[in-house]
């Protein structure tokens, strides 16, 4: 067990490592290309933070383990809500008062049906991810057309806020292309360690790889996105941090299950059906709901939302399917 256990450990401290130099070469690159910031956070930033969910959510795939791909990104997804509520909002309550984040909140309970329609299908096809990625890259490029407006009407957008997260970036080309090139070998090397050491840790433990992938994976591919939260809530950007939180759940759901499926086509496990799913679905609609109608989300809620992850993550590891309730 240790040995397993080690490994993705190990490969976990790679991969978060790993994708923060990667992040800052990018965006250190892109800084110097001269391009506008909220086009860094639409695509650079977004792409970067998710990074670790795409490399091991495909590493899974190829090798025949289509529970923790399809685990990851659920888990995540949760993650992202209840955990970052729950931690962030504790000590920072967020304010949710920008004209964004409707139109984000919409689009993540969009993605959200796309997926949900697709497990019932049993099969995420090739065609399927390519219709996803389509999707996403029309939303990227809306998001591109209303950001551009608001910059020009002198208000900056969320995604440009994104980029002032980021410090202490590459100051020449040579640099930014050095940390982005060893960033991405470093984050395939990790997410090949991380999936390696979870399969076994999942065997030894007597569990599947689903509740790993959902549970022990999702939490750690999670935590570039729960620094950039903290980093925005520390610094009040409060409007930042949830959408963070928002644009990584549309980028997982559609981007990463959408790439995933074009290089390999992922079965959906009977376990994501059952229950996991829709907790996810769920936790969304609740979370988009609350975003959408409070003025803020403050210390109840965030509490709430820790001790549901909690709940959440005790309830993998015993056997309680939704579905059994309907059938009493």
């Amino acid at each position: 067990m240790i040995l397993p256990l080690a490994l993705a450990i190990g490969g976990l401290i790679v991969l978060l490592v790993a994708a923060e130099i990667m992040i800052r070469g990018a965006v250190g690159g892109a800084r110097i290309l001269k391009i506008s910031p909220h086009v860094i956070g639409l695509t650079v930033i977004a792409f970067g933070t998710s990074a670790p969910e795409l490399f091991v959510s495909l590493k899974a795939a190829l090798h025949g383990h289509d529970g923790i791909a399809i685990g990851n990104v659920v888990g995540s997804n949760i993650a992202n809500i209840l955990l970052m509520i729950g931690t962030v909002g504790v000590i920072y309550p967020f304010a949710c008062g920008d004209p964004a984040l409707r139109r984000d909140g919409f689009m993540l309970l969009f993605s959200t049906v796309v997926f949900v329609l697709l497990c019932h299908a049993g099969m995420i096809e090739r065609w399927h991810g390519w219709v996803m990625l389509t999707v996403l890259a029309g939303y990227l490029f809306y998001c591109y057309r209303e950001d551009r407006r608001c910059s020009q009407a002198g208000d900056e957008s969320v995604h440009a806020k994104e980029v002032e997260e980021f410090d202490s970036l590459p100051d020449s080309m040579p640099k930014a292309a050095l940390y982005t090139i060893l960033g991405l070998a470093g984050v395939i090397f990790g997410a090949r360690m991380l999936v390696d050491g979870a399969v076994d840790v999942a065997r030894l433990l007597g569990v599947s790889e689903t509740v790993i992938g959902i549970t022990m994976v999702a939490l750690g591919t999670s935590m570039p996105e729960l620094a950039t939260t903290i980093v925005a809530a520390v610094r009040r950007h409060n409007d930042v941090a949830l959408g963070n939180i928002i644009g990584s759940n549309i980028f997982n759901t559609l981007g990463i299950l959408g790439a995933v499926a074009v290089v390999k086509p992922i079965g959906i496990p009977e376990e994501i059906m059952d229950s996991d799913l829709w907790v996810m679905v769920g936790v969304t609609v609740i979370f988009v709901a609350a975003a959408l109608s409070l003025r803020t989300l403050g210390r109840p809620i965030a509490i709430a939302f820790f001790l549901a992850y909690g709940l959440f993550v005790i309830g993998q590891f015993t056997t309680f399917p939704v579905t059994a309730l309907a059938g009493g």
